[in-house]
């Protein structure tokens, strides 16, 4: 695998929020048939299993998308910010919510009722198609990323998961990248498909190797060209 494959080293289509997708009229039409809901952090803003009945755009703020298995196994599917749409899946199917939407810090977002919604989609082609490739990046990225983390250990994924963040949601630093979404050992552990114990491991490790510096949700990498040799399996 080669620097430039290396998850979170390519900008994804799947990163173009939807809205920025949108002309400016249409996207001034649409948050204008909803309200406005604000939200604090840990706040839940969609239930999984609950019924659909109005989609959200986010307009500030960061979310993290999970998925829980029967087992109680909880599984970090994404994270959706400024410009994201979050239940647009179950409100056009008419199903329950796949997944649980949570605030990562204070989130405004305008929710519009379905109906209103599915109405806008037929009378706005363009919404349409961009709803349409939006729906197709997110499945292609989803398919990308599953075939390169198949065929990486639970070290490998980490140091990917690690590297996208810190192109996606970080700042840039005299001291280092610091990265911007709070995420628990528990939430990466659910992004890598291992366990919490494991990546407290791992995440030892780096810090003892002065690759990152973690607090409390909080997470500054160091040495970013560890963490390309790392996802390359090369150390």
């Amino acid at each position: 695998m080669t620097a430039a494959e290396l998850p979170g080293e390519n900008a994804l289509d799947d990163r173009v929020p939807f809205l920025a997708r949108l002309e400016k009229e249409d996207r001034e039409k649409l948050l204008a048939l909803g309200r406005e809901l604000r939200f604090r952090t840990r706040d839940i803003l969609l239930h999984q299993h609950e019924p659909s009945s109005y989609v959200l755009f986010v307009t500030h703020g960061w979310t993290k998308v999970t998925a829980a298995a029967v087992n109680g196994y909880e599984a970090l599917l994404a994270l959706r910010g400024p410009g994201d749409i979050v239940g647009e899946s179950a409100a056009l199917t008419g199903r329950p919510r796949s997944a649980t939407v949570t605030a990562l810090e204070p989130v405004r977002a305008v929710a519009v009722e379905r109906e209103r919604f599915t109405v806008f989609l037929a009378d706005s082609p363009a919404v349409s198609y961009a709803l349409l490739g939006l729906t197709s990046d997110r499945m292609r990225a989803a398919d990308q990323r599953r075939i390169e983390f198949a065929s990486m250990h639970v070290r490998e994924r980490l140091a990917a998961l690690l590297l996208e963040l810190a192109h996606t949601n970080a700042r840039y630093t005299e001291a280092g990248v610091e990265l911007l979404v709070p995420l628990s050992k528990q939430e990466l552990a659910g992004s890598v498909g291992a366990s919490r114990e494991m990546v407290q491991r791992l995440l030892k490790d780096l810090r003892d190797r002065g690759v990152v510096v973690t607090g409390r949700r909080t997470m500054r990498i160091v040495r970013m060209d560890v963490l390309r040799r790392i996802a390359r399996a090369e150390s």
